[in-house]
């Protein structure tokens, strides 16, 4: 800037020199060069020195944008760049105290949900359809993959060895590779010689899949995004492709459609955000999903297309009952594969969790008092003693326990025992279950008896006891993944308490009963109360705003579900994000735009007319099948009838599988007429976002 000054005032100085021929100026945008014809030439010297200057800090500040777009791009994805100034990814060190005699590798299993995101979204998979999934892949692997000449650990659940690539089959994902001699590697639970490996190697033709290999760790940094596209495509295969995706048609976004969801799944799993139950039920819908397409797959080729013979009769009903079920299995995964519908259904097969198991009556026959304090004034205890503990204790089979905080006294409690909790701020790091029929009480009013929990757990309170009562406390929730307080089974009556919700409210599972009473209950990201299917729910005088949703209703629409039964009488409902009470409906065949009635429907048609290649197979069988009906006896004749009911079976499902995405929720005036409520009536609803009533199909 002082070269700058300089520079103008000696310009403004010359124009009234009489020595000066000539002033030219070049370039305003970039520098001011001046050239002055005079025997001093300092001035043309300061004009050339800020020439030089200028052009300096231009190309500085160019270096630097670069630098800002290669530090700003910290997904690790910029597979473009060809400048490599070392590396930029961590190194995974083998075990320390092992005996490995293996180099280490790079990490890239710690990459984050955005990074894996942009990845497959900008690089391996755009909007590819399920049958370009391998093309697409292999396209993105020959960009940025090296196609020679590195280090790998060829990776399996017995063994690592090094191994040196000396080929890539981009089309099928193979490496072609070859021993390091002498042999190097890590086995568990055998003993690998080289000849061993050699033969080995040699019956798979020298090649390797690729999402077996674990790039050895390179300082340069020539390899990182070998690295990377190695790990997007190993993590790619483990975690989010489903054998079954190329049976579906190619009329969507394969990305949009399974990858997002499955990995944002993944993600939450990882994070803690999805209850424990829910992670094991999806887990078992997974195998046995991988387990009937198997079943499927194996009997579809062996089935043969101009057969009548009766055993692919029977073999084409079989086949056509396992495609139903595995749509059916597809389906469910589909529901806790969607962050809505994962919401708003939940998993109503839960696999029930391993609850603190019920202590029973004491064998002594006395019944206990537990006192939760951590320390108290004479002026408390004299009014605990007057107004509390001597109606308690009238009796002598009663003893008293004091306690520090609410955990330790839940957890010594015998069926019929009493908790009272004195004033103060009690901090919990664990869930606090509730497996008999006991009663806790605050001393108080709630904001002086205050519980809060700081760790991840899946809920706050969890309640399987037949009969447990509770009031006058507060609940501060932080981080509960599925609820501040879950009913598992048994009955729960809450009065005067106060609930501040962080993640989700109050659930009631099937067949478990709530009676919540003059109650506040605000902050739920989800909705403020759930009820479930079968389950007895009363709310009269509570307060619940400020939640997603109010109150969420799941009707499952299942043979196995029982209405619940609910009584809603002077709540207060308001300020919720969603609308004040909403009921989860299945959606029908009218809403999804297809007939109701599957008989309805035209039979299924030759294979070239069906829409997708597996069932097709069957459903041509079938016709082929009915044209022979009349001459059968009457029970080959059946068995036809068979074929062709569930193939026009499968052709409806497979309507309602192209509109997998939930259909809306809409707002509607006649929810309380719904049989569901046992009484509804005296309630105010009051700026709730999407109105008072609404039903969301599914």
């Amino acid at each position: 800037m002082e070269l700058e000054a300089l520079a103008t005032h000696s310009v403004g100085t010359s124009n009234t020199g009489s020595d000066m021929t000539d002033i030219m100026v070049v370039d305003l945008e970039s520098f001011v060069h001046v050239e002055l014809d005079m025997e001093n030439n300092g001035i043309s010297e300061v004009g050339n020195n800020l020439s030089a200057l200028n052009a300096a800090l231009f190309l500085n500040e160019e270096e630097e944008e670069e630098d800002e777009d290669e530090s700003g791009d910290d997904s690790g994805t910029d597979h473009f760049n060809s400048e490599k100034s070392g590396t930029r990814l961590q190194r995974s060190e083998r075990p320390a105290g092992g005996n490995s005699n293996v180099p280490d590798t790079f990490q890239t299993s710690h990459l984050l949900f955005y990074e894996r995101f942009r990845a497959y979204q900008d690089y391996m998979l755009g909007d590819c359809k399920p049958s370009e999934v391998q093309a697409f892949t292999a396209d993105y692997l020959e960009k940025v993959v090296e196609p020679c000449d590195w280090l790998a650990l060829w990776s399996t659940d017995v063994f690592d060895v090094l191994v040196e690539v000396r080929d890539v089959d981009f089309k099928d994902l193979k490496a072609c590779v070859r021993l390091v001699l002498p042999l190097q590697c890590d086995t568990r639970g055998c003993d690998l010689t080289e000849e061993a490996m050699k033969v080995l190697l040699g019956d798979s033709g020298d090649k390797v899949p690729l999402q077996q290999l674990q790039v050895v760790y390179v300082l340069s940094g020539d390899f990182d995004q070998t690295a990377l596209a190695v790990e997007h495509l190993r993590f790619f295969y483990d975690h989010i492709w489903r054998q079954w995706d190329e049976e579906d048609e190619d009329d969507f976004d394969y990305f949009v459609r399974c990858v997002e969801p499955r990995l944002r799944l993944y993600y939450d799993v990882l994070e803690d955000r999805v209850p424990a139950g829910l992670v094991a039920e999806y887990r078992s819908l997974l195998r046995s999903c991988s387990l009937c397409f198997q079943q499927f797959t194996v009997l579809r080729s062996g089935l043969s297309t101009d057969s009548d013979s009766e055993l692919d009769n029977v073999s084409m009903v079989e086949g056509l009952q396992l495609y139903d079920q595995l749509e059916t299995l597809r389906r469910k995964l589909h529901i806790f594969e969607n962050p809505l519908l994962r919401y708003v259904l939940g998993y109503k097969g839960n696999v029930p969790q391993q609850c603190v198991q019920s202590r029973g009556p004491r064998p002594s026959g006395v019944k206990g008092v537990h006192v939760v304090t951590a320390s108290c004034s004479s002026m408390q205890l004299q009014s605990l003693l007057s107004d509390r503990l001597l109606p308690l204790c009238c009796s002598e089979d009663t003893e008293i326990q004091f306690h520090r905080d609410p955990l330790s006294a839940v957890e010594v409690c015998h069926e019929g025992d009493v908790v009272v909790v004195l004033p103060g701020v009690y901090t919990v790091s664990r869930s606090i279950f509730l497996p008999d029929s006991i009663t806790i009480e605050g001393f108080g009013l709630p904001d002086e008896v205050v519980i809060e929990k700081k760790n991840k757990g899946d809920s706050f309170v969890e309640s399987t006891g037949a009969n447990v009562s509770l009031s006058n406390i507060k609940f501060i929730q932080h981080d509960a993944i599925e609820g501040i307080l879950c009913v598992r089974q048994g009955t729960v009556h809450m009065e005067n308490c106060v609930l501040q919700c962080e993640t989700t409210g109050v659930i009631v599972r099937n067949s478990a009963r709530l009676t919540m009473n003059m109650c506040d209950l605000y902050g739920s990201k989800g909705a403020g109360v759930e009820i479930y299917p079968g389950s007895v729910c009363s709310l009269v005088g509570n307060g619940i705003h400020h939640c997603k949703d109010g109150i969420l209703i799941k009707d499952f629409a299942d043979e196995l579900d029982v209405m619940p039964s609910i009584t809603m009488e002077n709540n207060v409902i308001h300020n919720n994000e969603g609308y004040g009470v909403i009921l989860v409906k299945a959606n029908s065949g009218e809403q999804q735009g297809v007939p109701a009635d599957p008989s309805e429907d035209e039979p299924a048609g030759p294979a070239d007319s069906q829409p997708g290649g597996s069932a097709a197979l069957l459903s041509s069988s079938s016709s082929a099948q009915s044209e022979s009906t009349e001459a059968r006896p009457d029970s080959e004749s059946s068995g036809t009838d068979a074929a062709s009911s569930s193939g026009r079976k499968w052709h409806f499902n497979r309507q309602l599988s192209r509109s997998k995405e939930p259909s809306c929720s809409r707002a509607v005036q006649d929810l309380m007429q719904h049989q569901i409520f046992v009484s509804i009536q005296g309630n105010q609803f009051r700026r709730n976002g999407m109105g008072d009533f609404g039903t969301f199909f599914y």
